[in-house]
């Protein structure tokens, strides 16, 4: 199979190997960083039961926070694609940007000047070190997929790995429709 190196803007889908981890089990992670020294990447079909006004309550949002990963729980990171509206921000990828100017994306989000459809926000990120990623990879806890969404955004969250999985064909197919919980199975 052509295996996909991993990189900032490729994603990193959940091998049927790791079920039984709970911070990763069935997890599309967005690589928005990979360098020698390290990876960082958040889950992008994670929802948490917060919004943004629960978190910073003077801000009046309802967009849905999610769980970035089980690193820095307590911090509040952002992707989105508003760059002229958010300055500081990386370029991820094709669009998609990470991070930038937070007093600048606080008067974004208190004047409605951005859609959820532009943004996802996560407590915590997911992070490896120095060819940590890697050899995860060689032993099958991942695979790395180009990011073929139109807008990583507004995404279906609950049948996001399956659809990858089914992408990825061969004995995916099995897995894809495999039960939440492998006990029940």
């Amino acid at each position: 199979m052509n295996m996909i190196k991993p990189n900032k803007g490729k994603l990193l889908i959940a091998e049927p190997s790791i079920l039984t981890d709970d911070s990763f089990n069935r997890s599309i992670i967005l690589l928005t960083e990979h360098t020698e020294n390290s990876t960082v990447g958040f889950i992008l079909n994670r929802p948490l039961d917060y919004t943004i006004k629960d978190i910073i309550p003077e801000i009046d949002c309802d967009f849905l926070v999610y769980q970035g990963g089980p690193v820095e729980q307590d911090n509040l990171y952002f992707v989105h694609k508003s760059p002229d509206l958010i300055p500081n921000s990386i370029e991820v990828s094709n669009g998609i940007f990470w991070g930038g100017n937070f007093d600048s994306l606080k008067n974004v989000l208190i004047n409605k000047q951005i859609q959820p459809s532009q943004i996802r926000f996560f407590l915590g990120y997911s992070g490896w070190s120095a060819n940590q990623l890697e050899d995860e990879i060689e032993t099958n806890s991942w695979f790395v997929s180009e990011n073929d969404f139109s807008n990583i955004f507004s995404v279906d969250n609950k049948s996001l790995w399956k659809n990858k999985l089914l992408q990825r064909g061969g004995e995916y197919k099995i897995w894809a429709n495999a039960p939440g919980d492998i006990h029940l199975n």
